[in-house]
């Protein structure tokens, strides 16, 4: 096994490079989604970046197996996580973390050299595969978020928590 790629990082010695997957159930958003998630995904550092991969909803309507959706949807979502990448579930239920705790975590992630697949279900949530899938469980928030604005939530604040880290000014706590 190679020796994960470093780059130098302001201030903090050498740390590994990652991706994040951000791999979230849904597609065709609307462009305020896209252009929110991009601005803060290109604010990250090569050492850092943010990719997302979306998955397509399962057939939800009258007469809908939902639990087949979940089911198929979980599935194509595992098969999207890359090889060796530390899977995080976004679930309601999950651990909330203050940013300063995610800073804590993206650094710990960071140091690791693995890349991490963040989670985010349908409407219905992860399947019960994907929660078992998963290293961790964090919620975002105990208040019921539109999936389209998760999206845009977790680009800014693994931004802020990079700004910690690195002691921008983006983040003034």
């Amino acid at each position: 096994m190679s020796e994960p790629e470093t780059t130098p990082r302001h201030g903090l010695g050498y740390i590994a490079r990652m991706n994040i997957h951000l791999i979230a159930v849904g597609e065709k958003m609307p462009a305020w989604v896209q252009q929110g998630f991009e601005e803060y995904a290109k604010r990250l550092p090569r050492e850092c970046t943010l990719r997302l991969v979306e998955i397509a909803a399962g057939r939800r309507g009258k007469n809908a197996d939902i639990a087949r959706a979940i089911h198929d949807e979980g599935q194509r979502m595992l098969a999207a996580v890359p090889r060796g990448a530390r899977v995080i579930a976004l679930e309601v239920n999950g651990r909330d973390w203050s940013t300063e705790q995610l800073a804590q975590q993206l650094e710990g992630w960071l140091a690791g050299g693995q890349d991490v697949a963040l989670l985010v279900g349908g409407p219905e949530g992860l399947s019960a595969e994907a929660r078992a899938a998963a290293a961790q469980q964090w919620s975002l928030s105990p208040l019921t978020l539109p999936h389209p604005l998760v999206r845009v939530i977790l680009a800014e604040q693994l931004y802020r928590a990079w700004s910690i880290l690195n002691n921008h000014p983006y983040h003034r706590g």
